[in-house]
């Protein structure tokens, strides 16, 4: 299969032999896709993303040092126009749950089948096709795309998520929503606010919840978190924490 052009992937694995049998076949697919490097931890990965920005990275959960989750958290924060895409031997509904709160792409479980793996990056090159196309059109439709200042992007982008913080919202849904591509809205935003969209909105929804914790005492944890976007209470409670320091019935007693 003749590419003329192949997208990059970062493979994160700390088992030698499973990171180099999954290099192998993807490899031996050949549909258009290159491994820049592998990694055994999150944390050496974070510094060769930095050092290639692949498009793909492709991840084990359960590592020592950095967790694929905490890498995917990481990425979803940092890097949100990376294609993510978790690979575990850990049959657990949980662990691909909160994978899905990372705007992960896909999760598959080991020993990986061919076949499965050969799936995934058929849906991953369509995808990653259709946002280079998107990209492309976005530079040749030059007087459509330049009848907004980049500040009135970012703006339509914060009314967006002011909006609708409490529905379920990714990247890839503002970008459809506005009619832009998700990654040059990502760098636009990024490099006015100094934060991602996505950060942005969690630092929303956790100012509202401060809100109604402190002002609707008859409202549950479960209700106010839901009302901010968080169906789940335990998630919730997990964000709310690390933002502010302390969980939110403690935030609320506080109050």
């Amino acid at each position: 299969m003749n590419n003329d052009f192949s997208y990059k992937i970062i493979v994160v694995e700390d088992v030698e032999l499973i990171a180099k049998s999954i290099v192998r076949n993807i490899q031996q697919l050949n549909m258009g896709f290159d491994i820049v490097a592998t990694a055994e931890n999150g944390k050496i990965a974070l510094d060769l993303i930095e050092k290639y920005t692949p498009e793909i990275v492709l991840s084990d959960i359960k590592m020592p040092v950095m967790s694929g989750l905490e890498l995917m958290s990481i990425i979803n924060e940092k890097y949100p126009f990376i294609v993510k895409i978790i690979i575990s031997g850990y049959d657990d509904f949980v662990y691909a749950q909160q994978a899905l709160k990372f705007q992960v792409k896909d999760y598959l479980l080991k020993p990986l089948k061919e076949v499965e793996l050969q799936n995934m990056l058929s849906k991953m090159k369509i995808y990653l096709d259709a946002q280079r196309q998107n990209t492309k059109m976005l530079a040749l439709a030059g007087s459509d795309v330049h009848k907004y200042s980049t500040d009135q992007i970012v703006d339509m982008v914060i009314t967006y998520l002011q909006e609708n913080f409490s529905q379920e919202i990714s990247m890839d849904s503002i970008a459809s929503s506005l009619n832009f591509n998700s990654s040059y809205l990502s760098k636009i935003f990024t490099k006015r606010m100094g934060e991602n969209p996505l950060k942005y909105l969690t630092n929303l929804r956790i100012n509202k919840a401060k809100y109604l914790l402190a002002r609707n005492q008859d409202l549950s944890i479960k209700e106010v978190g839901a009302l901010v976007g968080y169906e789940n209470q335990y998630y919730f409670s997990r964000v709310f924490k690390a933002a502010t320091g302390v969980n939110p019935a403690r935030y609320r007693g506080n109050s």
